[in-house]
């Protein structure tokens, strides 16, 4: 006989957090969001951890190397998107690693054979008013001078002047060596009135340009995630069809962390991927798992090797796999299960591994729910595919601008591994959507409001840090009615747009 539960299924939005005691420490300013991203022992540090409890969703409408900068820049991570070339995936790791806060890679570049049309064009294209010229016109050749619009005037110069004849020679450039701290460049910039610095290795190729203005702006990312190098954290995604020829390119590449992606990862096609990559590249090569909604996934992908694992099947806004399958639980309740598992093996092994919580997150107030309910972390794809660093068009529909955002599940990706059942069968139904997102911005400004939130609630409970959030938190269920309640209700609003 089919094995049935006696709870119900929950989700987020049933529950409310109850407020606990606000001390004078409990401040904003005070709240630590730090959380673990990869398993540790009892007593030590985990390897990876995060400044705030957020990564961004495998998808092709989400995380490429432009959103996992930004993320990375404020605190979070994201996981490059999968479905996708073996060589591009790690292309985008690669430029992710390549940025250097401060350190810009030049993507405006001529030879001195160019002529002032060039500059001008490139100019109005890119915005750019610094060029670099370079032997071969590549962002990585020999330095040969500088142009700006210093250098030329429109209305004196002729059109097909030769870029040669107009830009500041190398002989005249003040430059710094590759290797060379911002502090040290700033220093430089400051020291001779420059507006740019450019930086060369020992055979003078251009690496990067240090501007004066962004001295400020870099004040502004506190929480950058960074290695030993000072080069941001960045994850990649995979999946157990082709992760012996994506994981060593991703490794090479510099991918700090990789995580399966699958729909339901209670497999054994995703525990043999574990192990294989275990046994091949050592437990150096940090791997999340999942999603799994209950004890036995949880454990099953554990005894595996995996240093994550997710939670979450079929909450995702975009993601229709309950309505097309039937499988699936309710996001808070998935949630529960298996930070008791997490808990219960921590007691019993002194590992903790940490738990990543899956869609069904819509207000806010979810997130500090799903905290408090054990989560370490949040994955999400909506809220980020929100902003301007996403990689989707931005497009104006009736009187409101919205973006794309489409699932992995869907015709548009075609990313049939992440809903893989073995076999040699491709996609046989979609189980996400091909829709569109309000557009908000830009993602560090969106980021500080919903932090500010969280950081706010977790006051209002007592907490000033994540652990004691979820050891000591009081949580209780609401009726529907208590639901219309905490809304705007029994008054007339008022029209703001007039």
């Amino acid at each position: 006989m089919a094995h049935y539960f006696n709870d119900v299924s929950r989700t987020f939005s049933e529950y409310l957090l109850v407020p606990g005691l606000t001390t004078k420490e409990c401040i904003p300013g005070n709240v630590s969001l730090q959380a673990p991203l990869v398993k540790y022992r009892k007593g030590e540090a985990p390897s990876l951890q995060l400044n705030i409890p957020f990564v961004s969703a495998i998808m092709q409408s989400v995380s490429d190397d432009g959103l996992a900068i930004a993320l990375a820049r404020n605190g979070g991570l994201s996981f490059i998107f999968g479905s996708q070339s073996i060589e591009s995936q790690a292309e985008m790791v690669r430029k992710v690693k390549k940025f250097k806060a401060g350190f810009v890679v030049s993507d405006s570049n001529l030879t001195p054979e160019h002529t002032l049309t060039d500059v001008v064009r490139m100019k109005e294209q890119i915005g750019h008013s610094t060029i670099g010229v370079t032997h071969d016109g590549t962002s990585n050749g020999k330095l040969l001078g500088v142009i700006t619009g210093r250098d030329y005037r429109i209305s004196r110069d002729a059109m097909d002047t030769k870029v040669g004849d107009l830009m500041t020679p190398f002989e005249k450039l003040i430059v710094g060596k590759v290797g060379m701290t911002l502090t040290e460049a700033n220093d430089v910039i400051w020291e001779h009135k420059l507006n740019s610095l450019p930086i060369i290795d020992e055979d003078q190729n251009l690496c990067y340009f240090v501007f004066r203005k962004d001295y400020e702006s870099h004040k502004q990312y506190p929480d950058e995630m960074l290695d030993e190098n000072k080069k941001l954290l960045v994850g990649a995604g995979i999946n157990s069809r082709d992760h012996e020829e994506r994981v060593p390119a991703l490794v090479e590449a510099g991918a700090d962390v990789l995580c399966l992606d699958s729909s339901d990862g209670y497999s054994e096609w995703q525990a043999d991927a574990i192990r294989h990559i275990k046994e091949k590249h050592g437990d150096d090569v940090k791997v999340g798992a999942g999603n799994v909604v209950d004890k036995e996934g949880f454990l099953y992908l554990v005894d595996a090797g995996a240093d994550f694992i997710k939670v979450g099947i079929g909450g995702g806004s975009i993601c229709i796999t309950r309505e097309q399958k039937g499988i699936g639980r309710g996001q808070a309740t998935a949630v529960i299960e298996v930070a008791r598992a997490r808990d219960e093996y921590f007691e019993e092994t002194g590992i903790y591994i940490p738990i990543c919580t899956d869609g069904g997150i819509v207000q806010d107030y979810h997130m500090v729910l799903a905290l408090a309910m054990g989560a370490d972390f949040m994955m999400m794809g909506r809220y980020f595919a929100r902003f301007d660093e996403s990689p989707t068009k931005k497009l104006k529909i009736g009187n409101s601008y919205v973006k794309e955002y489409w699932g992995e599940g869907s015709n548009r990706a075609r990313n049939w591994q992440r809903y893989d059942s073995g076999g040699h069968e491709g996609l046989k139904f979609e189980e996400g959507v091909d829709s569109y997102v309000p557009y908000a911005g830009k993602l560090k400004d969106n980021l500080e409001i919903t932090t500010g939130k969280i950081k706010a609630t977790m006051c209002s409970c007592g907490f000033v840090d994540l652990p004691s959030l979820r050891e000591d938190a009081k949580i209780t269920l609401v009726s529907s009615t208590s639901i219309v309640e905490g809304g705007a209700h029994d008054v007339i609003l008022k029209d703001t747009n007039n």
